[in-house]
């Protein structure tokens, strides 16, 4: 969906440019909009980092949510404390945007040791974490975002130095080259990845903690919202902070991008208040459903029911359809629908649920009501 603005401001246009993504495009007859679904992606957007940090708690003890992750972590953290010990290496797997990098540092932050963050996709070779091991003190952290990506020598790599805290530098190339072995300080690697299955047995086999990060439910993320609002200096009512809550598809990273932008809205339109009201008109506004569903997710679910007769369909005819990567469809899309009863996974396809039906409003199939027995063994 696109809006174009053309000739002079209004102040709807004003709040518009201010709340939406950049233009695509700004020349002196006008400028246009691109409404995507930025808006409810878990992944961190380009300018989001900054303000991310200043949303994200300081300590384990006001990290809201995954009880049981926090409460292990304790554990962990105070059993290694006393053994003066670093801890184990940590994993954390689970969908974007649950809070893995907060985590982590907050881990750094309780044991009192430093942290060197990287990504998988951004180290080439074993030359680019060279410098880093070596630099590292006994105790600190190594946390490596997106680390199914790694490239398999970098893995290789690591072995010895998650095992033994050594190095193995080749000094050439060639049948004639030199290696030499570098002891390095003890140090705990702190792992995040959005797909489990994609790390490699023996890299998985070396993190002796694993942990799981779910979804929130709508009462964590109402706590986060009013948290949020309160760094943001804004005033929002609990009906409104229920609302945002329940929109932000059990994600704290989309929960607070909410509400910056509702609070935009609330700027503009009820003196900085947000109201269940003014939350609602907001949401709306930026394609935001009652279930959290956003364009893509509707187009997803339309494109199941209207081209596919509600499925089964597979994942990479349902991408054509929508002109989206599978790999988006699978990491960032299904997870939500799945989870909250829109879409079946079945061995034969993807099949739309009556809920799905009666949410867009379409006439459910005769024959709908005796497909799940099809899949039931």
């Amino acid at each position: 969906m696109r809006i174009a603005v053309h000739s002079r401001r209004s102040w709807f246009s004003e709040f518009l440019w201010d709340i939406f993504p950049a233009p695509e495009r700004c020349t002196d007859t006008g400028f246009a909009f691109s409404m995507t679904h930025e808006i409810t992606t878990p992944d961190q957007l380009n300018d989001e980092g900054p303000v991310e940090l200043s949303l994200r708690p300081q300590r384990l003890a006001e990290f809201i949510g995954q009880t049981k992750v926090k409460e292990a972590l304790r554990v962990y953290i105070d059993a290694a404390l006393a053994r003066r010990e670093p801890l184990d290496h940590t994993l954390f797997f689970g969908p974007p945007g649950l809070g893995k990098t907060t985590l982590a540092e907050l881990i750094a932050r309780e044991l009192g040791v430093n942290i060197r963050n990287t990504s998988g996709p951004a180290l080439e070779k074993p030359g680019d974490l060279v410098g880093t091991l070596t630099n590292l003190r006994e105790g600190d952290i190594l946390f490596i975002d997106e680390i199914h990506r790694l490239r398999p020598v970098i893995e290789e790599f690591l072995y010895p130095a998650m095992e033994d805290y050594r190095i193995d530098i080749r000094l050439s190339e060639g049948p004639k080259a030199q290696t030499i072995t570098m002891p390095i300080e003890r140090f705990t690697l702190v792992g995040a990845t959005t797909r489990l299955g994609m790390l490699t047995p023996p890299m998985r086999a070396r993190f002796g903690i694993v942990m799981r990060l779910n979804f929130y439910p709508t009462e964590e993320l109402e706590h986060i919202v009013h948290r949020t609002a309160e760094v943001l200096a804004v005033d929002v009512d609990p009906a409104g902070a229920s609302e945002i809550a329940r929109r932000s598809r059990g994600t704290p990273r989309i929960a607070n991008r909410l509400v910056r932008r509702v609070r935009d809205f609330a700027q503009v339109r009820a003196n900085g208040r947000i109201t269940r009201q003014i939350a609602d008109e907001a949401l709306q506004l930026l394609d935001v459903d009652h279930f959290g569903l956003d364009d893509m997710d509707a187009r997803i679910l339309r494109a199941i029911i209207e081209k596919f007769e509600g499925g089964p369909v597979g994942v990479a005819s349902i991408a054509v359809a929508v002109s989206e990567d599978t790999g988006t469809i699978e990491e960032v899309y299904e997870p939500f629908l799945v989870q909250n009863g829109f879409l079946q996974r079945t061995p034969r396809g993807r099949v739309a649920t009556p809920l799905a039906y009666r949410h867009f409003g379409y006439e459910l199939p005769s024959a709908h009501a005796e497909q799940p027995g099809l899949f039931s063994t």
